[in-house]
């Protein structure tokens, strides 16, 4: 049996560059940190050659071309796992919707629990390499290739999208108890409403030209905010993520809603410095940088809504579990 464990994600700013139809013509550059928030993949060698996939609901299928489950499927004919196989997928939030990257975490995990199952060792980069084929050229997904980078290698970094599709990942010096200081500064809410990414993310897309300048705008805002974590202003996370948020809802209009305003404001007008909507916006999770002073306040004003509890990770995609049954099949 192997168990992955694959970190959740919160982008701070550069969001949007990673699209293909943006870093083709120029480099996209964001800033992300993974959180200690997971999904989880468990693999297990079964005695027949039947394959189990649990998850919302369970399959039992005799072939890798009959699994419904889209990035199941995929990621065993990558990795060339044909039959014989239980897998089972678990999340420490909801697993669509929360602008918390949670799909291409999945993709990751089960990526990397799969290759650990056939005992082939792979390196992270070639496992976001591979989650980003499946979910952005097979699966056809609008999405960019942040989400499966900082799953793949957690920690707090500014990540570069070039033209020739590689992918540059730099770690942001910031540890041990400086990180644990800029974590705790961090609020999540959830907007009690889920949302299907796919169709904020083609118009956003479709209106990558006319939307370049603002895009750019928001991928100047990476070396800004990486110097000032390197120099410990953290509050000046809170200023870049609130223009970054103005900017954000300039690309596509259904980005954020007067509900979500709403939340924002009042947590604005109660002493947070800055925030936004995690992932492609619409709902899921509100982010909010507020210094500690301010936080029961911010909390008070935002009763309504659910709080997420959370620290970031240096960790990435990690095997936690691997007792190997040696097969006769």
């Amino acid at each position: 049996m192997i168990i992955s464990q694959t970190p959740l994600r919160i982008s701070f700013v550069g969001g949007g560059t990673d699209l293909r139809s943006f870093y083709q013509s120029e480099d996209g550059m964001v800033l992300s940190s993974a959180i200690d928030k997971y999904v989880y993949v468990i693999v297990k060698e079964r005695f027949d050659e039947k394959i189990y996939i649990n998850y919302s609901i369970k399959e039992i299928v005799s072939d890798v071309s009959e699994i419904q489950h889209q990035l199941v499927r995929e990621a065993m004919k990558k990795v060339g796992i044909k039959k014989g196989v239980e897998i089972t997928t678990l999340a420490d939030v909801p697993s669509e919707g929360s602008g918390l990257g949670s799909s291409s975490s999945i993709t990751v995990g089960l990526l990397n629990a799969l290759y650990n199952h056939a005992g082939r060792q792979v390196t992270l980069e070639h496992i976001a390499r591979e989650a980003c084929e499946i979910e952005i050229d097979i699966c056809k997904k609008p999405i960019g290739k942040q989400d499966q980078y900082i799953a793949a290698y957690g920690g707090l970094n500014k990540i570069a999208f070039h033209a020739n599709e590689s992918v540059s990942v730099s770690r942001v010096p910031l540890y041990n108890t400086n990180l644990l200081i800029l974590g705790s500064r961090l609020l999540l809410f959830y907007t009690n409403k889920t949302r299907n990414a796919d169709v904020i993310l083609k118009k956003q897309k479709q209106d990558t030209e006319d939307k370049r300048e603002v895009l750019r705008k928001m991928k100047n805002f990476v070396p800004r905010l990486e110097q000032s974590l390197i120099n410990y202003k953290f509050n000046k996370l809170g200023k870049l993520l609130h223009e970054n948020w103005l900017l954000k809802k300039s690309l596509v209009g259904s980005i954020s809603n007067p509900e979500i305003d709403d939340m924002y404001n009042k947590a604005m007008e109660a002493g947070a410095l800055g925030g936004k909507i995690c992932g492609a916006g619409g709902g899921g999770f509100l982010l909010m940088y507020v210094p500690k002073e301010k936080q029961d306040k911010v909390r008070d004003a935002l009763s309504d809504y659910r709080e997420l509890p959370f620290m970031l990770d240096s960790f990435g995609s990690r095997i936690i579990f691997n007792v190997r049954s040696y097969s006769t099949k």
